[in-house]
């Protein structure tokens, strides 16, 4: 095995424009746990052992994480896909909590997806792709 010094990813920073709005958006939304909050950052849990925690930023910066995957022509890509056992719950589920969610896309073997974005233009995506399972 090569010199592995990096064994997982720790935290997401998430950019936003108001720390206060989006705390609450995350919390409600997502179900988050708060961790820490200050004038300008939120760290934020899934209360999961192992799994990354969620980093709100208030920043002044308009950037925010999306790009365009422009080999499955998809103009607005998430650079963040959250898991979820059940896809179809996780989507009627944002919906209900006035969530915008783009289409539920699943494949013949039962796995897909689907986009949304958070208050401040992040996009985020749901899939139902458990990475843990295949190492």
């Amino acid at each position: 095995m090569a010199d592995t010094f990096i064994s997982k990813v720790a935290t997401i920073e998430i950019p936003v424009a108001n720390i206060e709005k989006s705390l609450e958006w995350y919390v409600r939304v997502l179900n988050l746990s708060v961790l820490h909050k200050d004038e300008t950052t939120a760290m934020l849990s899934f209360n999961t052992p192992g799994v990354p925690t969620l980093f709100l930023v208030g920043t002044d910066d308009t950037r925010r994480l999306v790009f365009a995957n422009t080999p499955w022509n998809i103009p607005q890509s998430s650079v963040i896909d959250l898991y979820a056992d059940d896809l179809e719950q996780a989507y009627t589920s944002l919906q209900s909590k006035g969530v915008e969610v783009g289409a539920l896309n699943v494949n013949e073997q039962g796995y897909g997806g689907f986009g949304f974005e958070d208050l401040d233009g992040n996009v985020l995506s749901v899939c139902n792709i458990d990475h843990d399972q295949s190492i």
